[in-house]
């Protein structure tokens, strides 16, 4: 295993130059937010108000990031939708509008309607409800190109959906101050939940924390330097490990002192999905509070008889073992 050079008399500075940039929240709600700047799941913990809701909606792009059974009965719901308000437009038309051919009529003239315009909404076609006269036809007209229209576009956000590559990545549920060779690291623990592989992955990890500036209270920035940013096979897990040297951020730091910064550990992962060939991402965070002092991740690994390993036990992913202060 590789592992980065480290000058021991460098001087720690901010990721960024100005004191009160940020990685994109806003200068105000870096200098004053006292919030989960990045939610555990990859969210942005951050409002906008004020926008006009037609033109930030984007029904695309909720179709696309929705949960499967919330775009299901959406489309459920547009279905019976349309098809209602066609059968209203029959009954429109006049009692004549649907001439009924079979010998003994069922159901109300709603009812009727309804699954006359899902019979040829569908293309099915039963023969037993025929529509009568100009405006009848028109609006059977109209519907078969709505149906054109909505079963391309429906296919296509299916399609879209099943080809859209996302990461599903499983975070630790806290980080840990562990021992690492004659001092001590931060270490996280990540695993890929997907059976598709993700190949090429880089980790970015990103310190944030309160800090007093001249009498100035400021939110500082820092990019932590990690053991290894970036391996080429994610098969199994990765233990993401920043070696806390002179030369880091948390050096000196304290369970209490980081608790008191209000410090937050941010994680950006890219990497390659190798079913489709696409870049996908992954976010998380660990507040001061999720990083846990003097302990240090449990083997995760199954070995056979023999010594081999086979593998790994993924639901011991967050096993840690507490370490005696020294």
């Amino acid at each position: 295993m590789t592992t980065s050079t480290y000058t021991e008399h460098a001087v720690v500075k901010p990721l960024f130059d100005d004191d009160f940039k940020d990685l994109g929240f806003g200068a105000e709600i870096a200098r004053s937010s006292h919030q989960r700047l990045l939610n555990r799941d990859g969210s942005f913990n951050v409002v906008r108000e004020g926008l006009d809701p037609m033109s930030s909606l984007s029904l695309y792009h909720w179709s696309l990031t929705v949960s499967w059974p919330v775009f299901l009965s959406a489309i459920a719901a547009s279905y019976v939708a349309i098809n209602a308000l066609f059968a209203i437009g029959f009954l429109l038309c006049g009692p004549s509008a649907l001439q009924v051919t079979a010998p003994i009529p069922t159901g109300s003239a709603f009812e009727r309607a309804f699954f006359f315009s899902v019979q040829s909404f569908a293309t099915i076609g039963y023969g037993d409800v025929v529509p009568v006269g100009l405006p009848a036809n028109l609006l059977v007209t109209l519907e078969a190109l709505i149906n054109i229209v909505g079963v391309a576009l429906a296919t296509g956000l299916v399609f879209a959906r099943f080809s859209r590559p996302m990461a599903k990545i499983i975070y630790s549920e806290h980080a840990v101050i562990a021992p690492y060779r004659n001092g001590t690291a931060l270490e996280f623990r990540i695993a890929n939940q997907r059976s598709s592989q993700i190949i090429e992955i880089e980790a970015k990890v990103i310190l944030s924390r309160i800090e007093n500036i001249a009498g100035v209270t400021a939110r500082k920035f820092y990019e932590l330097r990690l053991e290894r940013s970036r391996v080429t096979f994610f098969a199994l897990s990765w233990t993401i490990v920043h070696p806390i040297v002179p030369t880091s951020p948390l050096y000196g730091m304290t369970e209490e002192s980081l608790i008191a910064s209000d410090a937050e550990i941010m994680i950006l992962l890219t990497g390659t999905d190798e079913t489709s060939s696409q870049i996908v991402h992954s976010r998380s965070s660990y507040k001061a509070n999720e990083v846990l002092w003097n302990a240090k991740f449990a083997n995760i690994f199954m070995r056979t008889r023999e010594g081999g390993v086979i593998g790994m036990d993924v639901s011991r992913i967050n096993d840690i073992e507490r370490q005696t202060r020294v």
